[in-house]
């Protein structure tokens, strides 16, 4: 039978798709703007294990725009305040919170065993593991990027290798140290990635995959173009 707390969530999604998402597996890598806010939708919609990965503390800086953050909390590892926070906001999602920086070395075993990976990184390298990874063992990547009023969001499936052809050398671009991140734009990135890891884990087929939506927040333009 399914909860009352997922009764709002019939009629957009049907009780069985509801009840199916209790078994499922989602990883969130970063905890921070997009990350926060992943968490959040995803453990309020009933997926059953969120695996929270991240090995960054809150600073003052993160308080303007990352959901789990708080005052008190400066100091605090990232992962531990988004366990405790789904245990407060729904106590039947298990969070596993894992304090580590993935790398081409790591990224295959911390991802194994989960139906989709949510890439809410702020650095490509670590996307660039997650992508070959993901490829290596057959898993849907969710990727979110933002920088100031923009953003972005597509699917990748194995074989897409959609970072190749997006980011090109590993440069890193420091978008938000240049444009910013005000509080909306990580919240409107963040729960568009969780619609679509909705979609994958329910079997929907209309998701972003060989397209990106593109945001643009001070002009209201939303586009969504082909990618490969």
């Amino acid at each position: 039978m399914l909860d009352a707390r997922y009764s709002r969530n019939i009629g957009s999604i049907t009780e069985e798709e509801n009840l199916s998402l209790a078994d499922k597996r989602v990883l969130v890598a970063g905890c921070g703007g997009l990350g926060g806010y992943v968490i959040e939708n995803l453990g309020r919609m009933g997926v059953g294990h969120i695996t929270a990965v991240d090995y960054d503390v809150f600073e003052p800086t993160n308080l303007n725009r990352q959901l789990t953050s708080e005052a008190a909390l400066m100091g605090v590892s990232k992962v531990k305040a988004a366990k405790a926070r789904m245990q407060r906001v729904n106590p039947l999602v298990k969070v596993e919170a894992l304090e580590v920086k993935i790398s081409g070395e790591n990224a295959k075993e911390i991802i194994a065993g989960h139906d989709v990976v949510v890439d809410a990184l702020d650095s490509l390298p670590p996307r660039r593991a997650l992508q070959n990874a993901c490829e290596e063992l057959g898993l849907p990547l969710v990727h979110g990027a933002i920088g100031g009023w923009y953003g972005q969001v597509t699917v990748i499936m194995p074989g897409d290798r959609l970072f190749d052809e997006l980011y090109g050398a590993d440069v890193e671009r420091g978008a938000e140290v240049i444009m910013g991140n005000p509080s909306f734009t990580p919240a409107v990135v963040g729960s568009i990635q969780a619609c679509e890891t909705i979609k994958l884990l329910i079997g929907r087929k209309n998701t972003l995959q060989h397209r990106m939506l593109s945001i643009d927040l001070l002009n209201e333009e939303y586009v969504v173009f082909a990618v490969k």
